[in-house]
């Protein structure tokens, strides 16, 4: 296998647990608050594939807001501005999974870099919140093309801004979509298959699957 020269980390699910935002669902929204947050997620990810689909490109806080706005409405939920305010707040300020921060240090040897489809205004609050900054030495957004993953465009991108080559690149993702998209772009793979779900099945090879992040530091 050629080195790999760069680790390239999604962000949502992959780093950070996504549903830690149920907490704050859940004292706004007593009793509701994992079922806000499910259907807050799945209609982010919806909204983001189907305006790329369309050529109606926001960015992912629109987006993330939309989702948010739909998930409330499903649970018949009365809010306000301020409640919204509040809950996209709880999003900038998402926990990172126990293992993550162990696992960055432990590759500071590597080029580290973040690549995700939420823009600076999420991403950089995000990790100064969690002390992960000082980890990566990039940070790059699909907003910066407004194309997001899993389109090959992206993946092209975030190659061209590391200055490294596709079969250098080690990307790591918890969602499907996302790993077979990095696949299909001719990326190293590895799922961090957090769910202990199925494959996908769209044709393509993933190189590793780990349960965590913690697997990838006995094969890398």
């Amino acid at each position: 296998m050629t080195k790999i020269k760069a680790m390239v980390f999604d962000v949502y699910g992959t780093l950070f647990d996504v549903h830690t935002v149920q907490d704050a669902c859940e004292q706004h929204f007593p009793e509701k608050g994992q079922s806000i947050s499910s259907v807050w997620r799945s209609k982010q990810l919806e909204y983001a594939f189907l305006r790329q689909l369309m050529g109606q490109y926001e960015p992912f806080t629109q987006v993330t807001k939309d989702a948010l706005h739909y998930s409330l409405e499903k649970h018949a939920c009365r809010y306000s501005d301020e409640i919204i305010q509040d809950l996209m707040q709880a999003y900038n300020q998402l926990q990172p999974y126990e293992e993550t921060k162990q696992v960055l240090h432990h590759f500071q040897n590597r080029k580290l870099a973040v690549f995700s489809n939420g823009p600076h205004t999420m991403l950089e609050p995000l990790l100064q919140h969690a002390g992960l900054a000082e980890y990566f030495d990039a940070v790059v957004s699909v907003d910066e093309i407004k194309e997001y993953k899993p389109t090959t465009a992206a993946y092209a991108y975030v190659l061209k801004q590391l200055g490294v080559k596709r079969n250098e690149v080690l990307f790591l993702s918890s969602n499907g979509w996302d790993i077979n998209g990095a696949a299909n772009f001719g990326f190293h793979t590895a799922w961090i298959n957090r769910n202990n779900l199925p494959a996908d099945k769209l044709g393509q090879e993933l190189d590793k699957i780990y349960h965590d992040l913690n697997g990838l530091k006995g094969d890398w």
